[in-house]
């Protein structure tokens, strides 16, 4: 693999007159501006649809997209919807934020008179979608009626629903096809324009990195399909859940609250499902982040009903195994291991035995404490340096908020390698180290404030919102981007 550059940007902070980023114009554009600068990898967040709260880590499916990304003009252009339809639809948005809120209120209607013209004559593309899409059914079902009941979580369906009575699903497809048919026409229209989007991606020299969450969300049709794979009581409330033990963000861990996999009697279902799961996304990426990584060789089990992530266990992940088959199912498609967190030497033993690259992040390495496995001189060449990932802030404020014994290492530190304690210093420190790929943040670039954070873990409102807008995308910072990646050999 060549040393390549990288910039994180989710598709919800493209551009957009619609209040949220997609995959039309603005996305091409930002295609442009990646080749243009010389960059050769696009990062991404998981694509999939959001739940409450809008994290892409929490979503009604491991493998359905996102409705909000489908461009709506693209719809017009193909005589799916007429500028009656969008009267409106492009005012007033705030141009540096989402607004999920009016988003949900909004979207679903509009792609509704969309997917009523669709089907008047659906095209030949779309039946062998449907055919070769195992999951789409399940998915579209399972909305479907969560929208009958006012989106409420599956767990609190009537129990015919719930638990899926075959007579009760199969008189609700009857009388509810239409329903059931709108999510069938997002999928296939999400799906087709994001191919779309990956051909010119690599029609221009840039590949897309992806991410997959390790756990998926209680209320999704993952779980809702297939419970059997999950630590889950008769009525299909978790008895354990994820989470991680009190680090670096917490004092009281992170108790996530997703179902935790049935490792042990249902090995082989579990592996079935992630193998289809892996096998979904390398359509989508040429690379996957699997988020979480140390939970494969153990995670942190916690009891239903605690309040927060400090009472629970160490319980031991399915390992190497799991890994190799992993890596067979992506196929073409290259495996990253998110390995950040607490380090044990078996998670170091896995992460070694895989060969996957891991992460390293420079925003964690100026501790005067004590050795840090962060700092460029401990990277082999086997892994993917960030100045830091989506849970942190951007440089600038993460800069202005270092502590005085910090401040003074990261100084002397970066002085030793003649470079300067500021954004532009941390970005040529990770362009010179000998990581093969190097990754930033789009606000890095950018220079922006703690106003532009992606997510602050722990918080549970105001994330997933920053966008750019049109302008951020200048000449002066693509002649930037390009004399760096010129200057440390990265493309």
């Amino acid at each position: 693999m060549n040393r390549k550059f990288g910039i994180i940007l989710p598709v919800y902070s493209i551009p957009s007159k619609y209040g949220i980023g997609s995959l039309g114009k603005e996305a091409y554009s930002f295609i442009d501006f990646l080749s243009k600068s010389g960059v050769g990898l696009w990062q991404v967040l998981p694509l999939g649809p959001t739940s409450y709260g809008d994290s892409p880590y929490q979503c009604f499916s491991a493998f359905a997209g996102n409705d909000y990304f489908i461009d709506l003009d693209v719809l017009r252009d193909e005589g799916l919807l007429t500028d009656e339809d969008l009267m409106g639809a492009d005012e007033g948005w705030d141009p540096g934020f989402v607004e999920y809120g009016r988003v949900y209120e909004t979207r679903y209607s509009i792609l509704e008179k969309a997917a009523v013209r669709f089907f008047s004559a659906p095209s030949d593309d779309y039946s062998e979608f449907v055919d070769s899409t195992p999951w789409l059914k399940d998915y579209a079902l399972y909305m479907a009626i969560k929208r009958t009941f006012g989106m409420v979580a599956w767990t609190e369906w009537p129990a015919e629903y719930r638990d899926r009575d075959t007579a009760a699903i199969s008189t609700f497809m009857s009388e509810n096809e239409s329903l059931i048919r709108h999510h069938y026409f997002c999928q296939y229209k999400f799906f087709s324009q994001w191919k779309r989007l990956l051909e010119y991606a690599h029609h221009n020299g840039i590949e897309v990195v992806g991410d997959a969450p390790i756990y998926v969300s209680m209320d999704s049709a993952d779980v809702w399909s297939n419970r059997e794979l999950f630590c889950l009581d008769e009525k299909g409330y978790p008895t354990v859940v994820a989470g991680v033990p009190p680090d670096y963000f917490s004092e009281t861990g992170q108790l996530w609250g997703n179902p935790l996999y049935r490792w042990d009697e249902q090995k082989s279902g579990v592996y079935g499902w992630w193998g289809r799961r892996v096998a979904s996304a390398s359509i989508l990426y040429d690379y996957l982040r699997i988020d979480h990584f140390r939970g494969f060789d153990s995670y942190w089990v916690i009891p239903a009903d605690e309040e927060t992530a400090i009472n629970g266990a160490w319980k031991k992940g399915p390992g190497i195994g799991f890994i190799k088959f992993l890596k067979e199912a992506a196929g073409s498609m290259k495996l990253i291991a998110e390995d950040l967190g607490l380090l044990t030497p078996s998670v170091k033993e896995l992460l070694k035995d895989s060969n996957l690259p891991g992460m390293k992040v420079l925003e964690f390495a100026f501790d005067p404490e004590g050795e840090s496995d962060y700092l460029p001189e401990s990277y082999n060449v086997n892994c993917i340096c960030y100045t830091g990932t989506h849970d942190n802030d951007p440089v600038c404020p993460w800069l202005d908020s270092l502590d005085d014994d910090s401040r003074k290492f990261l100084k002397k530190y970066v002085k030793g390698k003649g470079l300067t304690a500021d954004a532009d210093g941390l970005i040529r420190l990770g362009m010179s180290s000998k990581a093969r790929f190097f990754i930033v943040q789009m606000q890095d670039l950018l220079e922006t404030g703690s106003e532009s954070r992606t997510n602050t873990p722990g918080v549970e409102e105001g994330n997933w919102r920053w966008r750019i807008t049109s302008d951020c995308l200048t000449d002066r910072l693509s002649d930037r981007i390009l004399a760096l990646v010129s200057e440390y050999d990265r493309n």
